[in-house]
């Protein structure tokens, strides 16, 4: 089991059981009890208030008011928070905005150092801009849950990414492309890549994206995207 899904198994065993013992946490979660240990401190430093009763009848508490001070998102979880932020923003659509903008602040904060910098590339890759009012929007469907995962690893790793597309007579076809940048045209939202077989920039709906898988092998250059004049990079959104 990973660190992570482990410790969060303790504090559920924790929150549940009032109190354990470290052997009863270690059968639990199928670790020795060095790692039990280990896992407990880690929670202490991310917040948790774990106390120690010593002796016959003690064991490990979990202090019912305790909750997790230090952020444990990974990127695409972080930047589904941005973007969400942004798309609302730039539909001028964004109640107590500055709370928004403060608590997303403090989780950037709470970001290792290595996780920020993938971060900022990613936002690096996101735009946004106005929907035309003649773009037919009738057949609109959600999008597939697996793409933003999908895009961190083609994005920061510059991975291929294949896919199965939809058009908007419902052809569907196979797509192997570069990805450059993602497009927010709220309520649309946009996949802008380069497509080697076609030898030029294509736009993909999100919504009609399918299937989304990464073709590892040869990394891509980035290119220069030529948006039009209304579509900003996210970061030059006034906050």
């Amino acid at each position: 089991m990973k660190a992570r899904l482990r410790q969060d198994a303790i504090v559920r065993s924790l929150r549940r059981n009032g109190t354990s013992t470290v052997a009863d946490l270690a059968e639990a979660v199928g670790a020795s009890r060095r790692t039990v240990l280990r896992d407990i401190s880690a929670l202490r430093d991310e917040g948790f208030v774990i106390h120690s009763e010593p002796g016959r009848g003690g064991g490990l508490q979990l202090d019912p008011q305790s909750l997790q001070t230090t952020a444990r998102l990974s990127v695409a979880e972080v930047f589904a928070l941005l973007i969400s932020v942004a798309s609302m923003r730039a539909a001028g659509n964004l109640p107590f905005s500055d709370l928004a903008d403060a608590g997303l602040s403090k989780i950037e904060a709470a970001l290792p150092p290595d996780k920020l910098r993938d971060l900022r590339r990613f936002l690096g890759c996101l735009y946004v801009g106005q929907l035309s009012p003649q773009v037919d929007i009738s057949d609109m469907g959600a999008m597939d849950p697996t793409l933003l995962p999908a895009f961190e690893t083609a994005f920061l790793q510059r991975q291929h990414l294949r896919f199965q597309y939809r058009d908007a007579k419902g052809i569907l076809s196979h797509r192997n492309v570069e990805p450059q940048a993602m497009l927010i045209l709220p309520p649309l939202w946009y996949l802008v890549a380069w497509d080697p077989a076609r030898n030029d920039f294509r736009h993909f709906r999100m919504d009609r994206i399918s299937t989304p898988a990464i073709d590892e092998g040869a990394t891509f250059q980035r290119r220069h995207v030529p948006f039009e004049d209304h579509v900003r990079p996210v970061r030059d959104l006034s906050r």
